[in-house]
């Protein structure tokens, strides 16, 4: 079908994501014979598709590559009957009975919206990074820590979650060294104390990193301190980032966010407004994984089965 003539319908439900959630919640609509559309700006798969080795997900012994992984959701979703339109999502609006998204590519039409857009992290913006992302550069311990068995790495970041990162990776790697812009850390005092009581872990404070070096994968990190301006060289083979996360919502508005702009749902993934629901990294909550996401998507396309009956 194309996507003129796609435009003239008005599905079920419409999905803004081709992530883990989006993908999932496309499953289950289909299976209940909605009439889905999701749309996607860049791969099935989302962010996940960065990830070499994907190990925790349940299923899978071996591990299978984010990538791989991705490209399975698409064709289990469309197996469905899942309609699935590359087009980055310009506009939207909610508040109707028929919800209306504005593309590139023209406007759709759903009785019921799906945000599942996800976050991305945010960068350093430094040499080397773009380059060796995925190559030693993380953004989630959990998914790639085992990889760095008795090796050297380095956690950027001074709060909650680069802390707990940091002693989750102990159990992995040899040496740690947490490098923090400012003086002291942002993390609670527990969390602080344990780091501190932990040998393998070096605190690098008013340090800032100035470039990532290295060729197929990370070697090397050129760390400025910020009190004396003096440059040091840390020998790491990898490196894990925990300075954000950038949650994709610069076009949805109308809907109520937390301080950090993760959209606020209950336990049935349903936002304020009627008919509409977000699942996944992009919705606040506590644990983002590929496993949570998933179980977002399902539970979303239950709650819209249930609104549109």
């Amino acid at each position: 079908m194309s996507s003129l003539e796609s435009q003239n319908e008005t599905y079920d439900m419409i999905i803004l994501g081709a992530g883990p959630a989006g993908l999932t919640a496309a499953i289950y609509a289909c299976r209940a014979n909605l009439k889905t559309l999701v749309l996607e700006s860049m791969l099935s798969g989302g962010e996940i598709t960065a990830t070499d080795q994907l190990d925790n997900y349940p299923g899978f012994p071996e591990g299978i590559s984010g990538a791989e992984f991705g490209e399975r959701l698409e064709k289990q979703a469309k197996r469905f009957g899942a309609e699935l339109n590359f087009a980055a999502v310009e506009k939207v609006e909610l508040e109707a009975e028929i919800k209306r998204v504005f593309t590139a590519q023209g406007e759709f039409h759903g009785r019921t919206v799906l945000i599942a857009t996800g976050t991305a992290p945010r960068t350093l913006g430094v040499p080397g990074e773009e380059k060796l992302r995925g190559r030693g550069i993380s953004f989630c311990a959990t998914c790639d820590g085992p990889f760095f068995r008795e090796k050297r790495v380095a956690v950027i970041g001074g709060g909650d979650s680069a802390v707990e990162e940091a002693l989750y990776l102990t159990r992995f790697v040899d040496k740690i060294d947490l490098i923090h812009r400012r003086e002291n850390l942002r993390a609670i005092p527990s969390l602080q104390e344990k780091m501190f009581s932990n040998p393998k872990i070096e605190f690098h404070k008013n340090c800032v990193v100035k470039e990532f070096g290295g060729e197929q994968k990370v070697e090397k990190i050129i760390v400025e301190n910020l009190a004396d301006s003096s440059i040091k060289e840390l020998p790491a083979d990898g490196a894990f980032l925990y300075v954000g996360r950038i949650p994709n919502v610069e076009f949805i508005e109308g809907i109520e966010k937390d301080a950090q702009g993760f959209i606020i749902t209950n336990e049935e993934m349903e936002t304020a407004l009627p008919g509409v629901f977000a699942a996944g990294d992009i919705r606040r909550k506590y644990l983002r994984q590929v496993l949570t996401a998933a179980a977002d998507g399902a539970i979303a396309a239950a709650m819209s089965i249930k609104y549109l009956s």
